[in-house]
């Protein structure tokens, strides 16, 4: 039983037994957000999720909306500009989840791929990080053999972890794709805290390349640190010449207001992302960002070093406007982006 296996993993951690309390609002008993943010890391929820197979609704922005699942919920890596913090669902109960009703999840998986009756990603990393725990629940074998079986489903994972011991021998079908989420060591060792160092995740990948899966690369939040151009030329150099991309996608910071509290708790009001904030708000989909004039010059730039090595790689955004798009002559790579097919 995983969460007897669990509990042996941990001999030394509190086990406290809520069976009647939801997995998103258990009280970890600090009033102080920042506070429940630490603790919330260090505590594992063992639960069950009742509608962990959802299709995202973004408004006002080009997200093409697509079909996710969660048989884990939040992450136990400390990036300082995480988004999710700052989401209702986690904001209540920040505690690090591990979902035991994988069954009941891959059969909903099942009927509402059935029903669509196409080959449709289901996305695994919007809610959490795909891979972090695996070593623990060792999901991804049972996920992996059930896309690669069925007749409509495939997998999009995304994830910070370079665990993938649990894959390489997997019989994927390529019919699941692996996706990391990647930024210069420089910011890695200033805002993600916990999280391998960049050389572990590209090894990762190039181990997962080398057994056949699809392997895509999702550079976000770009950060302008300073001297963030030749960062950025060097990073995207090595990964470009060390592992066979499938699509890359580039995003900005897009954040939401408890969020940014929390990570200014941390780092204080004055840091590399909230000086470059927007002055005038939140965007048309009430998530902060950078001004769009800040956002071109990034993406361009970083275009520029990608074009110049892979020159026939899919690029797109994530979560941008469709104005970025069409200033960077990139309208037609709308809804091409990482979390679907």
């Amino acid at each position: 039983m995983l969460a007897e296996r669990i509990r042996q993993a941990y001999p030394e951690a509190e086990v406290v037994d809520q069976a009647e309390v939801p997995h998103n609002r258990v009280d970890l008993g600090e009033a102080d957000a920042a506070a429940a943010l630490r603790r919330g890391k260090r505590t594992l929820v063992l639960g069950e999720h009742r509608s962990a197979v959802r299709q995202s609704r973004e408004e006002g922005n080009t997200c093409p909306n697509y079909w996710h699942f969660s048989p884990y919920g939040f992450c136990p890596y400390g990036c300082q500009y995480c988004y999710l913090a700052g989401t209702p669902g986690v904001r209540f109960s920040p505690t690090v989840k591990v979902f035991l009703n994988l069954p009941e999840i891959l059969a909903g998986i099942d009927r509402m791929a059935t029903r669509l009756a196409e080959p449709t990603a289901f996305y695994l990393g919007k809610l959490q990080d795909g891979l972090a725990l695996d070593p623990l629940t060792g999901y991804s074998r049972t996920l992996v053999p059930f896309f690669a079986a069925h007749r409509y489903a495939r997998m999009v994972l995304l994830t910070k972890s370079a665990s993938v011991g649990n894959l390489l021998d997997l019989d994927h079908g390529g019919h699941t794709i692996l996706s990391w989420s990647l930024n210069p060591a420089e910011t890695i060792t200033v805002f993600e805290a916990g999280t391998p160092p960049l050389a572990e995740r590209i090894e990762a990948m190039k181990r997962c390349a080398e057994a056949g899966y699809p392997v895509r690369a999702v550079v976000m939040p770009i950060i302008p640190l300073p001297g963030w151009e030749e960062a950025y030329k060097r990073f995207l150099g090595e990964i470009l010449a060390e592992v066979p991309l499938d699509r890359i996608t580039l995003g900005g910071i897009c954040s939401y207001r408890a969020a940014r509290g929390l990570m200014e708790h941390r780092l204080g009001r004055s840091n590399a992302i909230s000086d470059a904030f927007d002055p005038t708000g939140p965007s048309s989909d009430g998530r902060l960002r950078y001004p769009a004039h800040l956002r071109v010059k990034l993406y361009r730039r970083l275009i520029a070093i990608i074009r110049s090595r892979t020159p026939n790689l899919n690029v797109s955004l994530c979560l941008e406007e469709a104005s970025v798009f069409q200033a960077l002559g990139l309208a037609e790579a709308i809804g091409r982006c990482n979390c679907i097919l």
